[in-house]
């Protein structure tokens, strides 16, 4: 491919923002990353994967379109990887109004960018499959419909919708990937796996903590993050964009994986955690399923690693310091 494709990704400082950027710099492409403010972007995960020299960072305020439209124009991207805004369900009921805004006016904001740019952008959205609500245990594939169920997922939902518009008004290369959870040692300790494997390992070394969690009973399908930008960039390259669901097509549920988890280090989880009604989410999801199937069809991606893979490498990683795969 040409070495001097230019690839913009929004929210560099995130775990996705990271394994994608050393994905395509990897494809030979010269990536440039957003923050807020480039003097205080968080370079930890580019630099745990050992590509903090190989980006160049821009501040780019993602709610202010002079700020969008200035950056679109200046770096001229072939592709743009939308991955910016608020990433937390939990937190979205405490900020919903900055959720909102830094989901669905952001992605508005970088929509109206390209359409006035005019020229051949890709773009690929960070779609969510919060979206769907809870699905029962009929497994969410394309044609499900949406029933959000946190102002993070209302957001999502309103982006989803702008970005399927904007294709159809203006013709444009745009898609949004649903991805269903995805996680690597670069999450943050305020998701819930990380919360749980780092525990874990502290309770293995001796910390004599004990767990506090909300609700067991949740289900949920987990994958690996690494894995998972790959089918952002294969998405891009599609002749005409399309949206999909991403996932590994395996769900289980929040004991399964804290069981898991404790049993790593040799534990029985049920002497070291409980869970506390005050970390119920005042709606939640009880059980999110996908059916993969047609990703695998159109783009040729498939999950290699499920549940059981995902936890063991980031027990490893909690082992080891945490080390980045």
């Amino acid at each position: 491919m040409n070495p001097r494709k230019r690839a913009l990704v929004l929210g560099i400082g995130g775990q996705d923002a990271a394994y994608l950027s050393k994905f395509l710099l990897s494809k030979g492409y010269a990536v440039v990353g957003t923050s807020r403010d480039e003097t205080l972007a968080n370079r930890s995960n580019l630099s745990r994967l050992g590509i903090e020299t190989s980006v160049q960072i821009v501040s780019m305020a993602l709610t202010d379109f002079r700020s969008v439209l200035q950056t679109v124009r200046r770096h001229s991207p072939d592709e743009i990887y939308h991955l910016a805004g608020q990433t937390s369900v939990g937190l979205s009921f405490e900020q919903p109004v900055e959720t909102i805004e830094s989901i669905a006016i952001g992605t508005l904001n970088v929509l109206e960018a390209i359409r006035f740019v005019d020229r051949p952008i890709r773009l690929y959205h960070a779609g969510s499959s919060e979206c769907f609500g809870d699905t029962g245990e009929v497994p969410a594939d394309e044609s499900s419909p949406f029933r959000p169920r946190s102002p993070y997922a209302v957001a999502k939902a309103c982006a989803h919708n702008l970005v399927a518009n904007y294709r159809d008004a203006y013709r444009m290369h745009a898609c949004t990937g649903i991805l269903f959870n995805h996680e690597s040692p670069l999450r943050l300790e305020r998701f819930v796996t990380q919360k749980i494997v780092r525990a874990a390992a502290r309770i293995a070394a001796g910390s004599g903590e004990r767990l506090e969690l909300g609700n067991l009973d949740v289900h949920r399908d987990w994958g690996w993050a690494p894995e998972y930008v790959e089918a952002m960039w294969r998405m891009v390259q599609q002749p005409a964009p399309e949206d999909l669901v991403i996932a590994t097509g395996r769900t289980v549920s929040l004991r399964y994986f804290v069981e898991r988890a404790f049993s790593h280090f040799g534990l029985d989880w049920t002497a070291h955690v409980s869970s506390d009604e005050k970390l119920l989410r005042p709606s939640d999801i009880r059980f999110g399923a996908a059916n993969p199937a047609r990703a695998e069809r159109v783009i040729g991606w498939k999950s290699t690693l499920d549940v059981d893979d995902v936890v063991a490498a980031l027990c490893e990683a909690a082992s080891n310091g945490s080390r980045a795969a």
